[in-house]
C-alpha cells in the first residue's frame, strides 16, 4: 500500500543545545537521500527544522523549489515535494523537531494542513498553509473558510485542546467540508493542537484517504492516574481497535508509548515493540501531546 507521507524524520538538539542533528528517520528505500540526512545539521533559525525551532510552531512548506529547504535536489530526484515540521516544545524547552516528507501522485488523496487562530478575529481561525497533493479543488475551499472556535474538526481541537478523530467524514454532520472531502477520497482525518501558549491557537489536521492514508493506523491514548489508556482510532482494514485494547494499559517507561509519556520525546521505531500491533507494519511514530509541559496524550502511527 503507498502512503501519503513518503519519509518522517525527529530532529534532536545536540549535547551543546546548539543544533538539530538527526535522531531517527524512515526513509523506504531513498538510500542517498537517507544518508546525507545523517550528514547536515540545522542550528537555531536555520533549514526547515530550524525555521520551526525559531518559529515555535508547525511549518508546512507545499513547495520545496526556492524555499529554505536544504535537501531540494536530492529530494526531486525522489518525487519528494513538500514538506512539514512540527516542533515539541516541553514549555519554552524544545524537545524534537518531527518533520513529514511527502511527494505528488496523481493517485493520491490526503492533505496535511496548519490552521491558526486569526490575531484580529480571536474566535475565528484560518488556513496558514497546507499540502493537497493534487486535491486543488479540497484546497482552494480549504483556503476560503473560516473556522469559528468549537466548530469543524479545527475549531474543536482548538476549543478543548485534546487530539481528535473523525471517521467516515461523508457522513458527519461537524467536519465542514464533507462532501468535498468525499469527492477528493478523503475519508478519515486526525486533528491535535500543536501550541505552546494557549494565545497562539494553533492546529494541524491530518487528512487520509484509503488509496494513500495518512498511516495504515493511527491511535490517541490518554494518561490516567498512572497508566496510558487507548482513546480512540482508525486502522485500515477490520480491526476492531477498541477490542484489541480493551485490556491494554501502559505504564511510563514501558514500551514505546510509555517511553514518550516518560521522556516527553517522540520515538520513530522501525519495529513496533508495542503489544497488539501486527507484524505487517514497517515502522511506528509516537507522539506526545505537551501542555506547558505536561503530557496531555500520545499520538501513534502506524506506518
Amino acid at each position: 500500500m503507498k502512503h501519503f507521507i513518503k519519509a518522517t524524520e525527529i530532529w534532536e538538539l545536540n549535547s551543546d543545545k546548539t543544533e538539530l542533528v538527526l535522531s531517527k528517520g524512515i526513509y523506504e528505500n531513498f538510500k542517498e537521500f537517507e544518508e546525507q540526512s545523517h550528514d547536515i545539521s540545522f542550528k537555531y533559525s536555520d533549514g526547515l527544522p530550524g525555521r520551526a525551532w525559531a518559529s515555535k510552531h508547525p511549518i508546512v512548506l507545499n513547495k520545496l523549489d526556492g524555499s529554505f529547504f536544504k535537501r531540494t535536489e536530492l529530494a526531486n530526484k525522489i518525487n519528494i515535494t513538500a514538506a512539514i515540521a512540527m516542533p515539541i516544545f516541553a514549555g519554552q524547552y524544545l524537545q524534537s523537531v518531527v518533520v513529514f516528507l511527502c511527494g505528488d501522485n496523481e493517485e493520491q488523496s490526503g492533505a496535511i494542513e496548519l490552521w491558526h487562530a486569526s490575531p484580529d478575529r480571536l474566535n475565528e481561525m484560518a488556513l496558514v498553509e497546507g499540502y493537497y497533493g493534487t486535491m486543488e479543488e479540497f484546497e482552494w475551499i480549504s483556503r476560503n473558510i473560516k473556522i469559528m472556535k468549537s466548530q469543524g474538526l479545527p475549531g474543536s481541537v482548538w476549543k478543548t485542546k485534546m487530539p481528535l478523530i473523525m471517521k467516515n467524514l461523508g457522513e458527519s454532520a461537524t467536519f465542514m467540508r464533507a462532501s468535498k472531502a468525499v469527492k477528493a477520497g478523503i475519508t478519515t482525518a486526525l486533528a491535535i493542537p500543536t501550541w505552546i501558549d494557549e494565545k497562539d491557537g494553533y492546529v494541524m489536521t491530518f487528512l487520509s484517504g484509503k488509496n494513500t492514508p495518512i498511516a495504515r493506523r493511527f491511535e490517541i491514548w490518554l494518561p490516567q492516574k498512572d497508566k496510558l489508556v487507548f482513546s480512540d482510532g482508525y486502522s485500515i482494514g477490520d480491526i476492531d481497535l477498541d477490542e484489541t485494547h480493551k485490556e491494554t494499559t501502559y505504564q511510563k517507561n514501558q514500551s514505546i508509548l510509555g517511553r514518550v509519556w516518560e521522556s516527553g520525546h517522540p520515538i520513530l521505531s522501525s519495529k513496533s515493540d508495542m503489544n497488539n500491533a501486527p507484524g505487517e507494519y514497517d515502522a511506528v511514530l509516537v507522539l506526545p501531546i505537551l501542555e506547558n509541559g505536561f503530557f496531555k496524550a500520545g499520538i501513534v502511527f502506524y506506518y
